[in-house]
This record gives structure tokens, sequence and C-alpha cells, in this order.
């Protein structure tokens, strides 16, 4: 199992998970070109995905999704929420097939475990990836950690773990109050050292790959996110990954 990311902040979303021949994109909040052209910089073509699956409905994540999706003829899974605020836009993707955010399925080889976040969107999920001997755990967007979803990551080969904001930063920025309520709330996103208490509170001795993603290009900065959660894991600070913005990262294999 590899995984690589097109790019990953508020400006837009999208990974890539492959099993052998079986390929799903985790979300995609860019434009048909721009994903088509990011695709590119890992070697695949849209016809080398067997479809999309969706965490959230929020833009970033999700706006690039239907029309993805139909000019490719690429299914879409997500849960009922995710598909009522499609539905309610007249964005619908010509194949859908809804999400149980507590009932596993799979695509080809790619075995996919879905499960509910507090994050302020209609029916938020994050995703375990799974080969049969491999898991990769992603979370991206969460306002706090709960006991299931330290359950679904205790144990991966690999993360991807949302350092959104510094708590710092996000106090002394330039964010509206509302704002920055919203971000640092209960369903908003994880800072540095939530993440890093998340990895205190899990089996981590599996783990190969840890990469910090959905930084705000405001309120944090990658050695910020690096020093809490090299803290956490006692490791090297350069182990850890940043997922940027503009270019993601490049394939890591599990």
């Amino acid at each position: 199992m590899r995984f690589a990311c097109l790019g990953s902040g508020s400006e837009g979303n999208a990974l890539v998970v492959e099993v052998g021949v079986s390929r799903v994109l985790l979300d995609c909040g860019f434009s048909i070109k721009e994903t088509v052209t990011r695709l590119a910089r890992l070697e695949l073509e849209p016809t080398d995905l067997n479809g999309i699956v969706v965490t959230h409905e929020h833009s970033d994540h999700i706006g690039g999704v239907t029309r993805f999706a139909n000019k490719f003829n690429l299914p879409v899974w997500l849960t009922h929420g995710s598909l009522a605020y499609l539905s309610n836009l007249d964005q619908m993707p010509l194949d859908t097939r809804v999400v149980d955010s507590h009932a596993a399925f799979a695509v080809g080889d790619l075995y996919i475990e879905p499960f509910p976040v507090p994050h302020d969107a209609r029916e938020p999920i994050q995703f375990v990836f799974g080969d049969g001997q491999h898991r990769l755990g992603v979370l991206t967007d969460t306002g706090m950690i709960t006991p299931h979803i330290e359950q679904m990551l205790s144990g991966c080969n690999a993360l991807v773990l949302e350092c959104n904001h510094d708590a710092g930063m996000l106090a002394n920025g330039p964010y509206p109050n509302s704002l920055k309520q919203r971000v640092g709330g209960r369903f908003g996103h994880l800072d540095n050292h939530a993440a890093a208490a998340l990895l205190r509170s899990i089996d981590t001795q599996h783990l190969t790959h840890l990469v910090a993603a959905h930084l705000s290009q405001k309120n944090n900065m990658p050695e910020l996110a690096r020093a809490a959660l090299a803290e956490a894991l006692n490791c090297a600070e350069e182990w850890i990954g940043i997922a940027d913005q503009a270019l993601g990262f490049d394939w890591r294999t599990v």
C-alpha cells in the first residue's frame, strides 16, 4: 500500500491511496484541471482511479468532487449528510454510494473503514485504509479527539494527522473572534498540541510514516507542528512529514 497527497489546506485537499491496481481519491477540493495536473505529478491519470471517497461537504474537500467524478465516470462514496448537501446544490454525482460511518467497505483490494468525527459539517467522517496487513489512518478535520477516534487510529502503520493551528498564533492572529472560536472549538480543527496528545494516547509502535496535514497558512508553521509531534513520539523533527498546500507530498510506501 502507498499513498500521496495532491495538496492539503484551506485552499483544497486531495489524497490518493493505492493497493496494487486499486486506487481511490480521498476528497477533491480542486478544479478538474488542477486535479489532473496534480495527479500527473504522481504519474497518474484520472482513469487510473477507481473512485472518490468523501470526508465531508466543506468546499476545500468536496468542491471538485462532482465535476471530476462525472467527467471521468467515477463512483463517489459519501455519507447521507454530504449527499444531502450536494443534492441541495443540484450537484449530484452520477454514481453515488452511501457510506455508513460505522461500516467498512472495499474498493478493489482496498479495505476502507470510515469513522465519525466531531466537526461542523452535516455528517463528517474520516478513514482508515488497509491492505490486509498494513493500515493508514487519515484524520484531517476534527475539533477534538474522541475515544472512538483513538480506537480507530491506534496501531496504524501510517498516519496523516491534522495540525491545523498553533493555539497561540490563532489567539493572536488576524481572524475575527467568531472564526477563532469556530476553528479552535470542539467542532473545528485540531491544534498542534491536541494532535500530539492523540499520539501519546494511542499505540504508535508500528508507525513508519507520520505526516502533519491541513496546516493553516496564517495560524501555524511547519516547524511548530513538527516540534509538537516529534516531542510526543520522542523522534527527530525531520522524520515528521508535512502535507503542503501547493505540492502535497510524494508517494510513501507502507
